[in-house]
């Protein structure tokens, strides 16, 4: 089992657009590109997806490859297939970190997270995958979802949430 993409980071981004990468999150997105051919570690990133998504997802070389598995085994042709191939591979770029782990968010990332100059960025973990967003918009979505009713009983643990497997 891989490591998962866990916590959250707080990055600036420059007037070019550069932005560090967190070493945590490097070091998985290095084990996940291993035989590319190339020196530098690569992030795939997903601009696509629902309508009003405020953040880019972003996986390793290895997981988005997972990913095109799982679409080529769709029948081709069929509604299913073409909106994932849009949305995870027609609207995504591979884009190669530098060797200071840093990378350039791409124009059309920056107008789905809404970064129209220098600014803060939020990369936030999500097991496979890793989430790029404007840091005040993160911060905003964080404090709502605080409040979502989520109709647990009273006291009840998050984890109850969890498939109970017998364990």
């Amino acid at each position: 089992m891989a490591e998962a993409f866990r916590g959250e980071f707080y990055q600036k981004v420059d007037a070019k657009a550069r932005v560090s990468i967190p070493a945590p999150f490097r070091r998985i997105l290095e084990a996940g590109d291993a035989g590319a051919g190339t020196s530098r570690p690569r992030v795939v990133m997903v601009y696509g997806g629902r309508a009003g998504q405020a953040y880019v997802e972003c996986y390793s070389v290895g997981q988005m490859a997972v990913m095109e598995d799982k679409i080529r085994r769709l029948a081709p042709g069929t509604p299913q297939r073409k909106a994932l191939e849009r949305n995870y591979i027609t609207l995504s770029q591979t884009v190669e970190i530098d060797d200071d782990g840093r990378l350039v968010l791409p124009q059309k990332v920056r107008e789905r997270i809404g970064l129209t100059d220098a600014g803060e960025a939020c990369f936030a973990g999500a097991l496979d995958t890793f989430q790029i967003w404007l840091r005040e918009t993160y911060d905003t979505e964080m404090a709502a979802q605080e409040e979502i009713d989520l109709d647990l009983p009273d006291g009840a643990d998050l984890l109850s949430l969890l498939p109970h497997d017998g364990v």
